[in-house]
């Protein structure tokens, strides 16, 4: 029990040096603004499935430096074993999202978490997620650039040939 309250620390002391190091590189556009729900622009994403959708509300992900996005999933829709470079903070915003920690799907291996749970994702984790009860929408923050690595190359969907 020791170990792990060791670990968590660790983990929760890397997270606040990743907010601090974006307190640190500041905010992308340095004026006050807002995003409004009905004008969020939802785009397919090449590595997600084709279902999938993503939406870019502050930054670049494809640069170094913070950003913030979203992601919806239909009912349904598997996004199988994969990492991340990145440390990622989700935050659920609407349905459950069920994140599963493993460099293979199981199902068993699922956790649900509802509207307004938030998750701390480690970069390099492996995880498979699963809109199992319905569709979901998260909010990731993290500092760029983006990536995603699909641990069986067959599971990207940046892979298939039409």
């Amino acid at each position: 029990m020791k170990k792990l309250n060791y670990l968590i620390a660790i983990l929760f002391f890397a997270i606040f040096l990743n907010v601090v190091n974006v307190l640190a590189q500041g905010l992308p556009n340095k004026s006050f603004g807002a995003i409004y729900q009905e004008n969020i622009k939802w785009s397919p994403f090449p590595a997600f499935p084709p279902q999938a959708r993503l939406a870019i509300l502050v930054g670049n992900p494809k640069e170094p430096g913070p950003y913030v996005v979203r992601v919806k999933v239909p009912a349904g829709v598997i996004l199988m074993p994969h990492t991340h470079p990145e440390d990622r903070i989700y935050t659920v915003i609407s349905g459950v999202f069920y994140i599963g920690i493993g460099t293979k799907f199981d199902a068993s291996k699922l956790k649900a978490y509802p509207p307004g749970s938030v998750i701390v994702l480690p970069g390099n984790t492996p995880h498979f997620h699963w809109a199992k009860s319905g569709e979901y929408v998260t909010q990731v923050t993290a500092i760029g650039p983006l990536g995603i690595n699909y641990l069986n190359p067959s599971d990207d969907p940046r892979n298939i040939k039409e």
